[in-house]
Formats: C-alpha cells, structure tokens, sequence
C-alpha cells in the first residue's frame, strides 16, 4: 500500500497540543480493533473487528474474550442492563445486530439483509440505537425491545462520492444536544443533522470539512474528539469548529478506529482510543501492534444517552 506521504495534507497547519497518553495494552500485529464501549467499573470492551471477537479488558490491562461472534464485528453500545449491542456480518455475511449478556451469551437478534456495511452505534433512547450504514449511505433505526429495525435517514451526504471507494462514508455517529453528529469519512466530513421532540432527522448540514474521522466521542462541554485512522492521530474539534490534534504516531495511535470516554471516578476525564495499527494504510515501519491508550483530556465526557 502507498505510504502515508500521498495523503492529502488536511492537518499540516493545525495546532498541536499533545495530551499525557499511556498505552494500557497491545494486540498482535494484523488485530483489527475497531470499536470500544467502556463499563462502570472501568472494564473496556472492544471489538476486534476480523475475528469476530468482544475482549474485555481490565482498567490494568489485562484481556479476555468476552464474547465471540460468528463473523464480524464492529460497533458495540451498552444496553440498559449492561449488556451489549453490536453491529457486524454473520458468518454468511449477512449484516446483523447481535445481543451480548452479561455472561458472554451471544444472540442475533436482527438480520438487516438490505443493509451493507453496519459500522458506528450510539444509543438514542433506553432501547432505541442508530447504527451507521457505511456503503448504503445511510442510518438505521435499531429497536431491541421489539425487536425491529427501519432506516432513520438515508442521504447522499451519508453516503458515498464513488461507489468503488472501499473507504466507509457514514462511519461515527454520536448525539450531541439537539444534534445527530455523523462522520463521512469518505468525503471527509464532519455531519451534523437536526434531531426533532420525536426523535426524527432534520436536514443534514456539514460541520466541519477536510478532515478525516472514524469513530468520536464528545466531552460535556461539546468538543469532539475524532480518531483519524490512516492519519495515525486524534484530534479535537471545538464547538467553534476549530481543529488540534491531541495524539500523533509516538503516542500509540497508529491507525486509530474509536474513541470513548473512560466511566470510573478517577477516570472520567480521560478517553481511550482504539487503534489497528496501521493495517489500512501503513506507516513507512509497516504494521504495528494494536493499541489501547488512554489519554487525560481534563474534561468528564458526555453522556451517550
């Protein structure tokens, strides 16, 4: 693969400001980890996106498969029992939403035959979840309860600019207020969609362009911090729609996938990102380990739902 010099140069004048990071623990070379949901007592669940397995990881680092799916995996939420959701294919690669207990009890709970490529997922309501439909340009409406699933919103500025791009449009998607906010990391767009007293979209409107997120998370102040994959960084994004990047290669995130904010006392100002890295676009090392690093961001995150 080409080397990360023929990237466009979207962060070369940006402002830096690096946060204190420490790299919790690493996978072997070629994991692909990326999604994470981080529990009340500090345990990080991640997915390891190609084998189809949730690992659960103790705030000292210490992993263990929690669950395994069969197929793949990507986005993962908690349920309001403590449970997980998760978005990814089953074994006949069909899209799915699978239901993890407690115990490590896997259940699929919907087949999504129209969908495409099932990626982020974020919590809208004690049983209601949107999930990110990466190729179909789209947003799905996930009901767990009932169970049932219909598209929320399906958009050309989900979706996209050509179909033969293997680089996912709709990607991350978090609800920030009044606000659906959904990253297009195709178009390298920031996306920012009205959410209405019953829950249904407004129009789209871009927030932010020329950069280049996966997966995000907010604070409670709204700044957003992105992880840039191929970009090897995480950025933050203020309200003002001003740019810094927080973490660069030499912080561990290499190919950075996801970010969440950790749930503990003494944890709450501090996020987590999850990378894979640099399987996608590697560095001019060549693929390294996957990591979990933590970050001190100074500020307590903001709730998903």
């Amino acid at each position: 693969m080409a080397n990360s010099a023929v990237l466009p140069p979207i962060y070369v004048d940006t402002t830096i400001e690096l946060a204190p990071a420490k790299v919790v623990t690493s996978f072997p070379i070629n994991t692909f980890l990326e999604n994470l949901a981080i529990a009340p007592d500090g345990t990080i669940f991640v997915t390891n996106h190609e084998v189809g397995e949730i690992v659960g990881i103790s705030p000292d680092g210490n992993q263990q498969i929690h669950a395994t799916v069969e197929g793949k995996v990507s986005g993962l939420a908690f349920t309001a029992n403590g449970g997980l959701v998760a978005t990814g294919w089953n074994a006949d690669s069909i899209p799915v939403i699978s239901l993890v207990a407690n115990d490590g009890t896997v259940e699929t709970l919907l087949k999504l035959p129209d969908a495409i490529f099932l990626n982020g997922i974020t919590p809208l309501s004690n049983t209601q979840y949107l999930t990110a439909d990466s190729y179909r340009g789209a947003i799905w409406l996930i009901d767990i309860a009932q169970p049932r699933v219909s598209i929320w919103l399906e958009h050309p500025m989900l979706a996209r600019s050509n179909s033969e791009n293997i680089t996912p449009a709709a990607n991350g998607l978090k609800r920030f207020g009044d606000f659906l906010y959904v990253s297009n990391t195709e178009k390298m767009l920031l996306l920012r969609i009205p959410i209405d007293t019953a829950v249904r979209p407004g129009e789209p409107e871009t927030f932010v362009e020329q950069t280049n997120i996966d997966d995000f998370a907010f604070d409670v102040e709204g700044n957003l911090y992105g992880a840039t994959h191929i970009y090897n960084s995480v950025v933050r994004i203020a309200s003002d729609r001003s740019t810094t990047v927080i973490a660069q290669a030499e912080q561990g995130v290499i190919g950075s996938t996801a970010v969440a904010f950790g749930q503990t006392e003494s944890d709450r100002t501090a996020i987590y990102v999850v990378t894979n890295g640099g399987m996608f676009l590697p560095p001019p090392t060549g693929v390294v380990p996957a990591n979990v690093v933590r970050l001190e961001v100074g500020k307590p995150g903001y709730p998903l739902a």
